[in-house]
């Protein structure tokens, strides 16, 4: 459990890091960028989605690495159980879609509640973002 724990608080902070970096990026690049206002939007959609996928991808492999370590938990579709079924899983828990055809048992429940969270705040973030860049990029232009 305190491995799941660990894992969890990891991935908290590297994700934020990560979404910290890339909207960063973002606010230092797009001003200098010459292409239309809207064509940037497009630009922070693309790049934030990447974003949102290697954060996922992070949860996936960890939910994969953990599920493998004796008595920290399994999926319950663990007999066709693959780094498929594990990036599905994170996709479907980050995003709070939640199907629940795939369930998560024992203590990497932790870690798919943490990411759901974390998936949240981050999208969240993103959509803040997208409208502070549309605002500021659309000044002037009309819709």
């Amino acid at each position: 459990m305190l491995l799941v724990i660990a894992v969890c608080l990891s991935l908290l902070i590297t994700t934020t890091l990560i979404h910290y970096e890339v909207l960063r990026g973002l606010s230092v690049v797009l001003p200098r960028v010459r292409i239309r206002p809207r064509a940037k939007l497009i630009l922070v959609i693309i790049t934030t989605f990447l974003a949102h996928v290697v954060e996922i991808l992070l949860y996936a492999l960890a939910l994969y690495s953990l599920i493998h370590q004796p008595g920290l938990g399994s999926l319950q579709e663990a007999e066709s159980f693959s780094m498929a079924t594990s990036l599905y899983f994170s996709a479907e828990t980050y995003t709070s879609l939640g199907y629940g055809d795939v369930v998560p048992t024992g203590a990497v429940r932790l870690l798919a509640g943490a990411e759901a969270l974390n998936g949240l705040l981050l999208i969240g973030w993103s959509a803040s973002y997208t409208y502070i860049a549309m605002e500021r990029f659309w000044k002037g232009e009309g819709p």
